[in-house]
């Protein structure tokens, strides 16, 4: 069982430390990039050995960001892990399971975070990780440089879909002004992350707009990608994130589900939520978790049950009786 620390704990065994190995989710996206991103910076101009470690790819939306891929050519010493909320978000690929069981500490925002490491600075009320870590960047005696301020930004944003979603603060909107004062160039960023869109997303958009179905009196509507279709159309996997909140921008929808197919055959499931329906409720049921109005899971097996699975979880949390 973990030990909950502050944030003075976290930056006083940052800064203790080295031959440091930091840890991504797979499928990395801007927050959990950023977040390892902004960290070995900080740590490298500490004079500390650092690398990042990822299941899958960085996608090339982030190739801004600076930092050292882990080869093996030291033995970590310190292993932390950014944005992850529980085991099974590492993925199996580049030996990270190896590593996950030695993780010492854990930077989450994650209220389902299952306390895999052995500390974890926990922050519930954070929208992103990123914006957690500019404290600790900060009063690890770190300045924050431009690039720094680059990586942040792109976790902050992201995860706020540009500062959109329920889960944007005020104190966010004041982390974000103290990254634009250290110097992140938001409008090359918001245009790279929000505004670009590549020929592949635009055929990937086309075929989830083909399977859209609604559930519950129209409250509830849900998209699926099989992985051919995914693999057929060449889209990166980053440009497959932003695709979760289609079904719930969508008039009168409470619930969007967007059910992507894997590799394996299993099926990822995002679930965005509005109004008083809870999404981590939802997906923490089905070995998942998340946050209030975004959460996620997987499921094994073919896609029908898939479908049954979530949307009986959704009934219950929507109040709908059961189907005869």
């Amino acid at each position: 069982m973990t030990e909950s620390v502050d944030r003075q704990t976290a930056v006083a065994r940052l800064r203790s430390a080295d031959d440091i190995l930091i840890l991504c989710h797979k499928n990395p996206d801007g927050d959990t990039t950023g977040s390892a991103g902004a960290l070995y910076q900080a740590l490298k101009s500490l004079g500390k050995n650092v690398a990042v470690l990822c299941s899958d790819p960085i996608p090339k939306t982030y190739d801004y960001m600076d930092f050292t891929w882990f080869d093996g050519s030291f033995e970590p010493a310190f292993v932390v892990a950014v944005d992850v909320a529980s085991i099974q978000l590492f993925g199996e690929r580049n030996n990270v399971q190896e590593y996950v069981a030695r993780a010492n500490l854990c930077i989450d925002h994650h209220a389902s975070n299952s306390g895999y490491a052995f500390e974890t600075l926990l922050d519930p009320g954070a929208a992103a990780t990123c914006e957690l870590l500019l404290d600790v960047i900060q009063e690890m005696g770190v300045t924050i440089t431009p690039a720094i301020a680059n990586c942040l930004y792109t976790g902050v944003a992201t995860d706020t879909g540009c500062f959109r979603f329920t889960n944007t603060t005020a104190r966010t909107h004041q982390a974000a002004a103290r990254l634009i004062e250290a110097g992140a160039d938001i409008a090359t960023l918001n245009e790279r992350l929000f505004e670009c869109r590549s020929h592949a997303r635009i055929q990937i958009e086309r075929l989830a707009l083909e399977s859209l179905e609604f559930f519950f009196e129209e409250r509830c509507a849900m998209i699926c990608l099989t992985w051919d279709q995914i693999t057929s159309t060449g889209v990166a996997g980053s440009e497959l994130e932003d695709l979760t909140s289609l079904p719930r921008s969508i008039e009168g929808v409470e619930v969007g589900l967007t059910l992507r197919q894997q590799k394996d055959g299993s099926f990822k499931i995002s679930v965005r939520t509005g109004g008083t329906v809870d999404a981590c409720r939802i997906a923490r049921r089905l070995g998942g978790g998340g946050h209030t109005r975004a959460a996620g899971c997987e499921i094994s097996g073919n896609l029908d049950n898939a479908k049954m699975a979530i949307l009986d979880e959704v009934r219950k949390e929507l109040g709908e009786p059961a189907q005869a």
